[in-house]
């Protein structure tokens, strides 16, 4: 197995048949579109888990999709039939989005042998590979343990510590947004960004629905103004395209991002936190 993130299409295809290669089909609506339905049923790569990250959280919060407890998210994933020791590929309807946060997840959980298909469903079914339709089949339950990794989580009082002691924080969400010339597309929060905070928009990682080259993601993180030597802690809006910063940063080979939970939809919500505008 590849030391990154990552693996091909090439790759799946050639292992997708193995008993301990579980191929998951991450899924989560466009923001402010809460209908739109999931494309699982109309094609996914075959045997795949359907895996719908606002079901996957902790319903106790407020905040939308928060990571469940490691019980809860242990559970979930047995009724799927994910298991101890297996080798999880995740991946997109879009190429990558959701896909990144399950991958989040599942490392968060302590899963080591996770990885995101690059190029997802489109090059999967640009390159003439087969898709299934119809729900998934069931899978019978297997063991699987999660040890959560609070590591690569932040919560609120952990990024405000961070900011205060000048460690970096890093916002995926666009620069209008972060300087706090466009509204959020969440109703009532705050315009701006966390001072202290640094900006990259996941776009611009990101080509024709794959993340770019490492060396050209390496290039961008240091233009923002990340070190790579020392720990990140990756934020957005809801704690989603965070994670494709995390990923990125993976493929640069700095493996110690943490992902701010509740991103913009917490700390924007709440007005006793700090707030800037502009570009920094």
């Amino acid at each position: 197995m590849a030391l990154s993130p990552l693996v091909s299409t090439q790759w799946l295809a050639d292992k997708i048949a193995s008993p301990d290669v579980v191929v998951v089909n991450a899924w989560l609506p466009p923001v402010g579109q809460p209908d739109v339905p999931p494309e699982y049923p109309q094609g996914h790569i075959p045997g795949a888990v359907f895996f719908d990250v606002n079901a996957v959280a902790d319903t106790t919060s407020d905040l939308p999709h928060m990571l469940p407890p490691a019980h809860v998210f242990s559970s979930m994933m047995r009724r799927m039939g994910i298991g101890d020791g297996q080798t999880i590929v995740v991946y997109d309807g879009v190429g990558l989005y959701s896909a990144a946060r399950v991958w989040w997840m599942f490392r968060a959980m302590g899963v080591t042998q996770v990885f995101v298909l690059d190029g997802g469903l489109p090059k999967w079914k640009a390159e003439g590979r087969p898709v299934e339709d119809g729900a998934p089949a069931p899978r019978g339950e297997r063991h699987f343990t999660a040890r959560l990794n609070n590591g690569l989580l932040a919560d609120l009082d952990k990024v405000a510590q961070a900011l205060r002691s000048g460690q970096q924080v890093l916002d995926a969400r666009s620069r209008g947004r972060f300087a706090g010339r466009d509204p959020e597309p969440r109703a009532g929060l705050r315009s701006g960004h966390m001072p202290g905070a640094l900006n990259l928009p996941f776009t611009e990682l990101m080509e024709d629905g794959r993340l770019k080259p490492a060396e050209e993601l390496a290039a961008a993180f240091d233009a923002a103004g990340i070190d790579r030597s020392r720990p990140v802690i990756t934020s957005c809006g809801s704690g989603v395209t965070a994670a494709i910063l995390s990923l990125a940063l993976a493929i640069t080979g700095h493996d110690r991002s943490a992902v701010y939970d509740g991103s913009w939809t917490e700390w924007g919500g709440r007005e006793d936190m700090p707030l800037a505008t502009g570009e920094d």
